[in-house]
């Protein structure tokens, strides 16, 4: 498991979040190592295909994960990224492997970086540590609450309703900025945001947390918060942050990382995207992560039933 948002893609998010807003805006518009030496990538290429020329193996998907991860990925294959993965490497006709690290610093460098693999699963627009495939996905930091709590239609960090409650916050996330803007840290209960976690998980250690009453609400980063918010008993509610004004932006659109220099597979794995978006979505939503349109409103099953 993993805390609130996975080390490294908080560190990542966070940085993102402190840009400036004209930069964000471009990103957005444009659209995470080894420990032994390997040899140029080019020593391995074989033609077999786009993207061949680039890649240690052509006729393997060779996907970067971490093994404690859901709902991202683990070593069971039983995350949305696993069965991403799965879908792309059939689609392409390529045996699929996976490369296991668990997200924490230096992720994008022992895997990614040191020709471990050839695809980071999941990677925020306006990193600079990889290069980035257009979104397949766009989700944002939730609030997560009891039913009948009286909270289901809090939208905003700054609503009064939330200046007496207990908020349960990952430290450093960008949720933590907009709560320190507005005066309500004093009785937050913080989770931390660098664990091991092949042992921990302050997302699920927050969710236990509301369900026992310790804390009032708690925020989390949406596909944590959806996952495990549905896996409640009783299932909590999740509220999308998609109105914030003030402080870091809470919401990012998520493509996969390739090195660099892979222009030839990054094309390919951009048409993938845009001939599969429908079916991408379906498999976000079976694991009840919070999507967003570009106009903030959320798709869900019903939504792209209506879809042509």
């Amino acid at each position: 498991m993993s805390s609130g948002c996975p080390i490294e893609l908080a560190e990542r998010l966070a940085r993102v979040s402190r840009r400036p807003a004209i930069e964000l805006a471009a990103l957005a518009a444009l659209l995470a190592c080894g420990l032994v030496a390997l040899r140029p990538v080019e020593t391995f290429a074989q033609d077999a295909g786009p993207g061949s020329l680039e890649l240690v193996d052509p006729n393997v998907f060779r996907a970067c994960g971490d093994p404690r991860n859901l709902p991202f990925s683990n070593d069971k294959g039983e995350g949305f990224e696993n069965k991403l993965a799965e879908l792309f490497a059939a689609k392409l006709g390529k045996k699929l492997s996976y490369t296991y690290f668990p997200q924490a610093t230096g992720f994008v460098r022992m895997t990614l970086g040191s020709y471990r693999c050839d695809i980071i699963m999941g990677f925020p627009q306006g990193d600079d540590q990889a290069q980035v495939t257009v979104p397949y996905y766009r989700t944002t930091y939730a609030l997560v609450v009891k039913r009948g709590s009286g909270l289901e239609d809090v939208a905003t960090i700054d609503d009064p309703r939330l200046k007496d409650k207990r908020i349960g916050i990952v430290a450093k996330t960008p949720p933590s900025t907009a709560m320190a803007l507005n005066g309500l840290l004093a009785k937050a209960k913080s989770y931390p945001l660098f664990i091991d976690t092949r042992a921990d998980s302050s997302a699920q250690a927050m969710i236990e947390d509301l369900a026992r009453g310790e804390i009032d609400c708690g925020i989390l980063w949406g596909p944590m918060a959806g996952y495990y918010a549905s896996h409640a008993d009783p299932p909590l509610v999740v509220v999308p942050l998609t109105r914030e004004t003030a402080g870091p932006p809470m919401t990012f659109r998520i493509g996969m990382a390739v090195r660099p220099a892979d222009q030839e597979w990054k094309r390919t794995l951009n048409q993938l995207i845009l001939d599969n978006q429908a079916e991408i979505n379906k498999l976000l939503i079976s694991y009840n992560i919070p999507i967003l349109d570009e106009a903030n409103v959320p798709i869900t099953g019903e939504t792209l039933s209506k879809r042509p």
